[in-house]
């Protein structure tokens, strides 16, 4: 629903090459501060549904490349909160169908009223308690999702790994569509729909200016 998931965020604090420079990563006396790249970073929604034309169910995935924000981190491993939010702008998702995107736009997401979808981090698990400088890792992202002015608390599953002085990498989420007070879907072309909602972000993110 929203690359996708903003958010649909997810960082990693100094896996950045061991050997680029302080001003190159971002990272100073200060902590880290990363920024959504200009290119690279993708947000979707994905949805098991079984329509009526169709003999076996499939992903319905809708996707959007409109995502702003960043994040920063302390030298202490911790969120700096006034520096660490992704916003995706759900009027870009797209999916196979224009009559799904319609709908989702419309009937699900109230995109008129409620354009983005934000994701605000606000703490990290599953790293040591040294932060690596370098590789490939895996952790946990907790921070608050809102959708249609609802916000709850959610938890990503973050790949994260530093190239080329970026840090690139691939986050998931679960939920329902009641945990956000959104009516599961129910119209003619569906058979059915599951509850559950994956949101995916594949990102790139970049030292802060």
């Amino acid at each position: 629903m929203f690359r996708k998931y903003s958010m649909l965020a997810v960082i990693l604090p100094a896996f950045l090459a061991a050997a680029a420079s302080p001003a190159r990563t971002g990272l100073s006396a200060a902590g880290l501060h990363l920024v959504v790249a200009p290119s690279g970073n993708e947000a979707r929604y994905r949805i098991r549904e079984q329509l009526v034309q169709m003999d076996l169910p499939n992903d319905a995935i809708g996707r959007t490349s409109e995502i702003s924000g960043g994040i920063g981190v302390g030298t202490n491993g911790k969120i700096i909160a006034e520096e660490s939010k992704f916003v995706i702008n759900v009027g870009g998702l797209k999916s196979d169908r224009d009559m799904r995107d319609g709908f989702v736009r419309r009937r699900v997401l109230e995109a008129d009223q409620y354009p983005t979808v934000e994701f605000v981090p606000t703490a990290l698990r599953g790293l040591p308690r040294t932060l690596p400088t370098s590789g490939a890792h895996t952790f946990d992202v907790i921070g608050n999702l809102t959708v249609r002015g609802v916000t709850k608390p959610t938890t990503w599953r973050v790949r994260a790994e530093s190239k080329n002085g970026q840090v690139t990498g691939s986050a998931s989420t679960l939920f329902t569509f009641s945990d956000f007070n959104i009516q599961q879907p129910r119209v003619p072309v569906l058979l059915s729909v599951q509850d559950t909602i994956r949101l995916e972000y594949d990102f790139t993110l970049v030292p802060k200016g």
